[in-house]
This record gives structure tokens, C-alpha cells and sequence, in this order.
């Protein structure tokens, strides 16, 4: 549906570890492409945690190429804390920022592409599809474990795996990817809670 209003929401850390677990590194000028080909893109919102007090984060460049490049960034910092074992972690969940802006761009599209396999978002893809709008959801299920919770999987409208998009969207194996766009380390560790 070439006039199909449509909203891009991304889990920044969600879709990383998705396209890592897949072998390749997304390219968000041909993420942007393939979208403004499937109808009116209206926004493509992009959620990450950042590590404040680091005095360089890798991730920053990324968020800045980003924010120049036609998607709206939304941010805010982590909290470090010690676990139970004494481990050092990082907490930084965006679902919150998440949701809200899915609810309040629910009237203005006509269809939704959440890309996480979190199934946290369930209840959220439920209330976006009582206002009317169709819901697509970009992850995998290829890896094992699968990266998309069984209910958000069900809830969607339309399943897309990322790696039926890796041909249209993934960085070519050629190019190398830059040093921007690489996360810092500690972003494996993060939770999502």
C-alpha cells in the first residue's frame, strides 16, 4: 500500500543484538530506503540508553549520524548498579518512551514496524491495533533461541524476520562497517528491565 502512513519504532539494543545474532550490521540509510519505498514514511523514532559518564561512547556518533539522517532519537542515560553476585551492570529500558510515543502517533498512521522481539510490547501492539492501525514486527526467529517473544509474535499483524531484510537493509559484507557505528561493550551486558 504505496499511501500507507507508516511509523518506524526502534529498539535500538533490541535490533543490535537481533542483527548480531543474524551476522550482519544494519544500514540505516537502506533501512530508511526500504521503508519510504513500502509508503509515507512519517517517522522513524530510534531508542537507546546511553552510559553518561564514559568520556567517550562509541554509540554517540551513531546517534548523531542518526539524528541528522531523518530519525527522531530519543535517549536518555543508564544506571549502573551491583547484582546479587557483585557484578558490575547496566539498566537502560526505553520501553516506556517507547510506548508513549506509539500511543500518541496511533491517530496520525496507519501502520506500525516495531523492531524488537521484546514481549514486553504485546500489550502495547494490542492497544495500537484497537485505534485501527496494522502492526508489523522485525525480528527473528531463525537463532536459538528465537530473538521474538511467542506473544508479540502472535499479537503482530504481519511477522517480518530481520533476515528476509537482510539483503535490503544490511551493510554489505565489503564495506567495513565505521568505527560509529560499532556499541560499546558494555552494551552487551545491558538489561532490559
Amino acid at each position: 500500500m504505496a499511501h500507507e502512513r507508516i511509523a518506524l519504532f526502534i529498539d535500538g539494543a533490541n535490533l543490535y543484538a537481533t542483527a548480531k545474532s543474524l551476522g550482519f550490521d544494519i544500514d540505516y540509510k537502506k533501512l530508511l530506503k526500504e521503508f519510504h519505498s513500502r509508503g509515507r514514511l512519517v517517522r522513524a523514532f530510534y531508542y537507546t540508553a546511553l552510559i553518561e559518564d564514559q568520556e567517550y561512547s562509541s554509540i554517540r556518533p551513531l546517534i548523531d549520524w542518526l539524528d541528522y539522517n531523518g530519525f527522531s532519537v530519543v535517549t536518555k542515560p543508564t544506571k549502573e548498579f551491583v547484582d546479587s553476585m557483585g557484578r558490575r551492570k547496566v539498566k537502560g529500558s526505553m520501553d516506556i518512551e517507547l510506548a508513549v510515543d506509539a500511543m500518541e502517533m496511533a491517530n496520525h498512521i496507519d501502520h506500525m514496524v516495531l523492531f524488537s522481539g521484546d514481549g514486553d510490547f504485546r500489550s502495547l501492539v494490542a492497544a495500537v491495533q484497537r485505534k485501527g492501525v496494522r502492526v508489523s514486527v522485525v525480528s527473528t526467529i531463525t537463532t536459538q533461541p528465537p530473538m521474538v517473544a511467542d506473544e508479540l509474535r502472535r499479537q503482530c499483524d504481519e511477522f517480518v524476520d530481520l533476515l528476509h531484510l537482510a539483503n535490503k537493509v544490511g551493510r554489505e559484507s565489503n564495506e567495513r562497517p565505521p568505527v560509529r557505528e560499532r556499541r560499546p561493550a558494555g552494551n552487551d551486558e545491558m538489561l532490559d528491565t
